[in-house]
C-alpha cells in the first residue's frame, strides 16, 4: 500500500510542486497504511532530504548520465523500473511541462491507465477516488483506475504542502540504460522570465484590453509590487498577436493553472481561457465593460480602465508590503 511520487529539480533545487505531491502521496498511504516514497531523477541528491519534511519516508535518486536534462526515453524507463521494483498502490506525477510529457508514457509503458491534473484525491474503502475537471473545467468527474498501480498527475498549486516529519532517508537508485532516441543539445530561458506561470501562486494575466504591447509594463510593475512569486499570463489573443510569448499563455491551448491569487486584466472571459484558470482560488477581474463573463466567476472585480487603475493598485500594494 506504499505510494511513490515521482518528484522535480530545477537547477538543483527542488520545485515547490514537489512538496504537494509528497503531500498528496502522504494523504493516500495513511489512509491505507502504508508509506510515501519519492523518486528524484537529477545529477545528485542536492536537497532531496527536505522531502522528509512533507512525509516521505524514503527519496530514491537516480544520478548520472542521462539525468541532467529531461529526456522523455531515459527519464520515463527509469520510472517504470521503479515502479515494478516497487510494488505501489500509485504513483503520483505533477502536471507540469515535464510531468504531462513523463506521466503518460510511463502509463504506456506499464501497459496501466493515467488519470491526469487531478485536483482533489480520496480513499473510500481501500479504493482511490480521483476528481479532475472536465468539459474545459466546467465540471468535475471523480474516478476510479482499475489497474495496478494506479497513475495519475496532481495540478501544481491544488495541494498545499504540509509538514509531516518523516524519515526523509536518501537512496540512491541506478538510472536506466536505455538508448535515447532523441539528444538535447542546449536549453534556453526566456529572456526575463522569474517563474514558470503554470506554478506560480500569483499570476498577472493580460488580454487586449491592455490594446498593446507597450502596455504591458503596467502589469510588470503590478507583479513586481506582489513579489517574487507572482508570474505574468497571457490570453491566446494576446499570444496569436504576438505581443507576448507562448510560454506565458493561460487557457486551454496554453497552460492551465491553480494560483491562490488571479489577476485577469483587459481579459473578456472566453471559454477557451477560463479552462485555464478557473480553478484559482481568488480571482480578481479588472475589465471596462460591465458585462464580461469574466465577472460571472470572479471573487472580486473593478470595472474601469486598466491603464488608469493598475498604476494606483500596484501603488497601494507597494505601500501595504
Amino acid at each position: 500500500m506504499n505510494v511513490l511520487a515521482v518528484v522535480e529539480q530545477r537547477d538543483g533545487t527542488l520545485r515547490r510542486s514537489s512538496a504537494e505531491a509528497v503531500t498528496a502521496a502522504k494523504s493516500i498511504a495513511d489512509a491505507q497504511g502504508g508509506v510515501v516514497h519519492a523518486l528524484l531523477i537529477a545529477p545528485d541528491a542536492g536537497d532531496a532530504a527536505s522531502l522528509g519534511t512533507y512525509g516521505a519516508d524514503t527519496i530514491h535518486v537516480a544520478s548520472g548520465a542521462g539525468a541532467g536534462r529531461y529526456d522523455p526515453d531515459v527519464f520515463s524507463a527509469t520510472v517504470a523500473e521503479r515502479v515494478q521494483a516497487g510494488d505501489y498502490f500509485a504513483v503520483i506525477f505533477i502536471a507540469s511541462s515535464q510531468g504531462r510529457d513523463l506521466a503518460p508514457r510511463v502509463a504506456a509503458r506499464l501497459d496501466v491507465p493515467l488519470a491526469a491534473d487531478a485536483t482533489a484525491l480520496a480513499v473510500e474503502a481501500g479504493e482511490l477516488i480521483i476528481t479532475r475537471p472536465v468539459y474545459a473545467g466546467r465540471a468535475f468527474s471523480k474516478v476510479v483506475l482499475n489497474a495496478e498501480p494506479r497513475l495519475l498527475s496532481i495540478r501544481p498549486n491544488t495541494f498545499r504542502p504540509a509538514e509531516a516529519n518523516a524519515a526523509g532517508t536518501v537512496e540512491n537508485v541506478s538510472i536506466s540504460t536505455v538508448t535515447p532516441r532523441v539528444t538535447v543539445r542546449e536549453t534556453r530561458a526566456s529572456e526575463g522570465a522569474r517563474m514558470d506561470v503554470g506554478e506560480a501562486p500569483i499570476i498577472v494575466s493580460g488580454g487586449r484590453g491592455l490594446k498593446g504591447p507597450e502596455h504591458w509594463p503596467l502589469l510588470e510593475a503590478l507583479r513586481d509590487a506582489l513579489g517574487s512569486s507572482a508570474a505574468l499570463g497571457a490570453s491566446r489573443a494576446v499570444v496569436d498577436a504576438g505581443w507576448r510569448p507562448h510560454a506565458e499563455q493561460v487557457g486551454q491551448t496554453g497552460k492551465t493553472v491553480s494560483p491562490q491569487l488571479y489577476f485577469a486584466i483587459g481579459i473578456s472571459g472566453a471559454m477557451q481561457h477560463l479552462a485555464g484558470m478557473r480553478s484559482a482560488r481568488t480571482i480578481v477581474a479588472i475589465n471596462k465593460d460591465r458585462d464580461a463573463p469574466i465577472f460571472k466567476i470572479a471573487d472580486y472585480g473593478l470595472v474601469g480602465d486598466a491603464h488608469e487603475v493598475l498604476p494606483a493598485l500596484a501603488e497601494e500594494i507597494r505601500k501595504g508590503s
